[in-house]
C-alpha cells in the first residue's frame, strides 16, 4: 500500500532555510512508463490550499510565483524520497506543508509538516 511521509518542518527565523522531505513507500518506479507527479502543497492560517512546487516524470518542475527562485524541488531516486529546499523564508511561508503523489489511479497524500517562520 502506497504511503507518503512528510517531515522536516520546524521554526525558523525570516531569511532562514529548511528542507522538507517526502518519503514514498509501497511503490516502485523502476520499469514504470506511466507518468507520475509529486506536488508540494501548503495551507497557511486562514488560507486556501496552495500548490507550491511540482516535479514530474522526466524531471519537469514548476513553482508557484510566490516561491520561485527561493524554493527547489528535487528527488533522490535511490531512496524514493522527494525534497523541498526552502531558502530565504518569509513569515508568509508559514503553513502546514504536505505532499501528494499521483500516478495513474494512484493518488496518495501525506500528513502535513508545520513550517513556522518567525523572529
Amino acid at each position: 500500500q502506497a504511503q507518503l511521509v512528510a517531515s522536516g518542518g520546524g521554526l525558523v527565523q525570516p531569511g532562514g532555510s529548511l528542507r522538507l522531505s517526502c518519503a514514498v513507500s509501497g511503490l516502485t518506479f523502476r520499469g514504470y512508463a506511466v507518468p507520475w507527479s509529486l506536488d508540494w502543497y501548503r495551507r497557511g492560517p486562514g488560507m486556501e490550499r496552495e500548490l507550491v512546487a511540482s516535479i514530474a516524470s522526466g524531471g519537469i518542475t514548476n513553482y508557484a510565483e510566490s516561491v520561485r527562485d527561493r524554493f527547489a524541488i528535487s528527488r533522490d531516486s535511490a531512496i524514493f524520497t522527494f525534497y523541498l529546499q526552502m531558502n530565504s523564508l518569509k513569515p508568509e511561508d508559514t503553513a502546514n506543508y504536505y505532499c501528494n503523489f499521483r500516478r495513474g489511479a494512484v493518488d496518495v497524500w501525506s500528513l502535513g509538516t508545520q513550517v513556522t517562520v518567525s523572529s
